[in-house]
């Protein structure tokens, strides 16, 4: 991350990271995830959400129970807040790699202890694969003491707008958190924000990344290709976060009153 890239980020609210897995990282990783989906390595409590089998993201039961439940690949959604790929020593490796550290350092500064949030893979299968809203990470629905302020988003399969990549509004996260419940974005939101003109789709190969500022208007579409588009989110946290307690009102099911989340990187003076 040179100043360039730290300045296009800070005006754009995204920047791509290039190539930052390896082919043998991307090989091992595809093998653990084809591991964890047919059963082969379990990690008890790990969220596991399979493809759901509605028409729209706001149709899902988020009171469901979200674990393993039949070895399959069509699992839409593997991790979530203190229940994700953390647990797995593979993933936990690539976590506590010197690049996340330098990037912590300068959105939390040298003295932060970091923790990880919620380490995730996003799947959209072969011609499925649920559309996103338009939304941000933040706000009462994520119920935290304080917003993480980015993520990394890596591609494992390609990432194109056939199959359903990144989309994002240039700049929007300047304007902060839309509203106090944060997460997807109203109808009038949409109008005023996310015009047709404003949208990049965010493509790339697999092993490339991108950072994001949390607060980033953000997207993603169903999948119409022959190609599964999986990725993995990795979003990193002051080590103080906690879930609030009592959670809002207009909180989302995610996490227990007062929890807090693994520490991937220590602060220089523990």
């Amino acid at each position: 991350m040179d100043e360039q890239k730290w300045a296009d980020f800070r005006e754009l609210g995204y920047v791509s990271l290039g190539k930052i897995l390896s082919d043998q990282d991307l090989e091992s990783i595809d093998s653990r995830l084809d591991d964890i989906m047919l059963g082969k390595v379990v990690h008890p409590g790990m969220l596991m959400q399979l493809n759901p089998e509605v028409d729209s993201y706001d149709q899902i039961d988020w009171e469901e129970d979200h674990l393993y439940k039949e070895p399959t690949k069509n699992y839409r959604k593997i991790g979530e807040a203190g229940c994700g790929l953390e647990n797995d020593d593979l993933f936990m490796a690539i976590l506590q790699r010197p690049l996340f550290r330098e990037i912590s350092d300068v959105v939390y500064g040298k003295h932060a202890a970091i923790s990880i949030y919620r380490a995730m893979m996003f799947n959209k299968p072969i011609g499925t694969g649920l559309s996103l809203p338009w939304h941000q990470d933040g706000g009462d629905w994520w119920s935290l003491d304080r917003d993480p302020l980015f993520f990394v988003w890596i591609a494992i399969d390609p990432a194109t707008t056939e199959n359903g990549c990144v989309q994002v509004i240039p700049g929007s996260h300047k304007s902060g958190i839309l509203s106090q419940r944060g997460h997807t974005l109203t109808n009038e939101q949409v109008e005023e924000y996310c015009a047709d003109e404003k949208i990049v789709n965010l493509e790339c190969s697999p092993g490339e990344a991108y950072l994001c500022h949390n607060f980033l208007i953000h997207k993603s579409g169903d999948n119409k290709s022959s190609v599964s588009r999986r990725g993995i989110s990795f979003n990193f946290t002051d080590a103080r976060t906690k879930v609030l307690d009592p959670k809002p009102e207009l909180s989302g099911p995610v996490g227990e009153p007062g929890q807090s989340f693994p520490v991937i990187f220590p602060s220089p003076f523990e």
